[in-house]
């Protein structure tokens, strides 16, 4: 597995859309709202909606095997901001970004922590490899783990 993306056997079944770059068997069952996850124990799948407060589920991250993060239109970033959190507070799990995601935001959607995609329409295999491909070098820290080219340089 290199920074930039896992190698094709880390990525589990194809439904067509479903892209996922993990090694762990997908979650088989829905998730439910924040508000609905928090007011039940049995939950471990749960849907982050724009507007909801992902930090509201940190002191459950260890019951969590999913989070779905949902895009309603490609120019609404705040799941950007929910992944950050997430990863940043130690969530290990799937973090899937649904809805309207497009081939050239999943590079940026990768460096804040998703590690699945569930787009509203197929996307292209070759784009989605080029995507990830384009740029081998990233300038700051993130969610990801790659090391900054400065850092490289300059260790």
């Amino acid at each position: 597995m290199t920074d930039q993306t896992p190698p094709a056997e880390g990525r589990g079944p194809d439904t067509g859309r479903l892209i996922r770059y993990r090694d762990d068997e997908p979650v088989d069952h829905g998730a439910v709202t924040v508000d609905a996850f928090l007011d039940q124990s049995n939950a471990s799948a749960v849907r982050v909606e724009p507007g909801d407060d992902a930090r509201e589920l940190i002191p459950h991250l260890e019951r969590l095997a999913l989070v779905e993060v949902n895009f309603p239109a490609f120019g609404d970033g705040r799941g950007y901001s929910s992944a950050r959190i997430l990863r940043e507070a130690g969530y290990a799990g799937e973090l899937r970004a649904v809805g309207d995601v497009l081939v050239d935001q999943l590079a940026y959607m990768r460096r804040c922590g998703f590690d699945a995609f569930d787009p509203d329409e197929h996307l292209d295999e070759h784009d989605v490899e080029a995507a990830f491909a384009r740029w081998p070098e990233v300038y700051q820290p993130a969610a990801d783990a790659r090391t900054p080219i400065w850092a490289k340089r300059h260790g």
